[in-house]
């Protein structure tokens, strides 16, 4: 009969505890420097007065969350789609790739508060704007990635594919995909969290006010009126918001690969 692994033993408890517990430690740390220094709270809130503000203040911050979120989402799905198509086309001829890769590199090192003011004046519509903003920056991880993994096939596998006479069609279905597949979560998992953080940074710039204001006028406005619980409120809200994105991605990683990839069935 198999001895059965203690639960703290487990990975899969191991994964959520340590991390909580640390966090515990250092919220509780923070809360003991506030209080011992009495420090101002327009200086530095203690997690109590922060999440206090959280609760008496959620309508407007729940509200600025769900249009980030919106933005993110757009901006996010836009760059999944776009990313695919443009590493489809990579692959289909190095010479393509070659000509067009340094390009999307230009993209990801060009500062996008550089560029937003100029885009939020072309486009119109402020949520076109600032997804395309935010969309922009998280770009090139799928189109890094996903090139990567298309590009990484098993040269055996690949003349197997040529030797039965395979379609471009073919091989792009049925051995390019599923090799990038572990590849392309890998940049599903950074790319959202930089559509989140160009979500922010668009609003920042676009500076947009009223119901349509996201968490970066929250903070701007909270700043302003030295109103720091509901900066530091809104900054937990963004932090908590990027964490769940990452679960999210590594979740949908599990589903899609845990039953066959190296990467999700070891246990280390």
């Amino acid at each position: 009969m198999k001895q059965r692994t203690p639960l703290l033993n487990q990975p899969r408890v191991q994964r959520v505890l340590y991390p909580v517990l640390i966090g515990v430690v250092l919220v509780a740390l923070w809360q003991w420097m506030v209080v011992a220094m009495e420090l101002p709270s327009y200086l530095v809130p203690s997690p109590y007065l922060m999440m206090q503000t959280l609760v008496t203040d959620w309508a407007p911050l729940g509200n600025a969350l769900l249009v980030t979120l919106k933005i993110t989402v757009l901006s996010f799905a836009l760059a999944t789609v776009a990313g695919v198509l443009i590493s489809f086309l990579f692959v289909q001829s190095k010479r393509i790739e070659t000509a067009l890769f340094p390009y999307a590199v230009l993209l990801q090192v060009t500062p996008i508060v550089a560029v937003a003011p100029l885009i939020i004046i072309w486009v119109k519509n402020p949520v076109a704007a600032m997804t395309v903003c935010a969309a922009l920056v998280a770009l090139f991880p799928i189109i890094s990635n996903t090139t990567l993994g298309l590009r990484s096939i098993d040269p055996d596998l690949q003349s197997y594919f040529k030797l039965n006479r395979a379609t471009r069609w073919q091989q792009l279905v049925r051995l390019r995909i599923p090799s990038a597949l572990p590849y392309f979560f890998g940049g599903l998992r950074i790319s959202s969290g930089l559509a989140l953080i160009g979500a922010v940074v668009a609003e920042f710039v676009a500076g947009t006010g009223g119901s349509g204001a996201g968490l970066a006028y929250q903070i701007l406005q909270a700043g302003f009126q030295l109103n720091i619980p509901r900066m530091f409120a809104a900054l937990l809200l963004i932090s908590l918001t990027g964490v769940a994105l990452f679960v999210l991605m590594a979740w949908l990683t599990k589903v899609a690969l845990g039953s066959w990839h190296a990467s999700e069935l070891s246990q280390d």
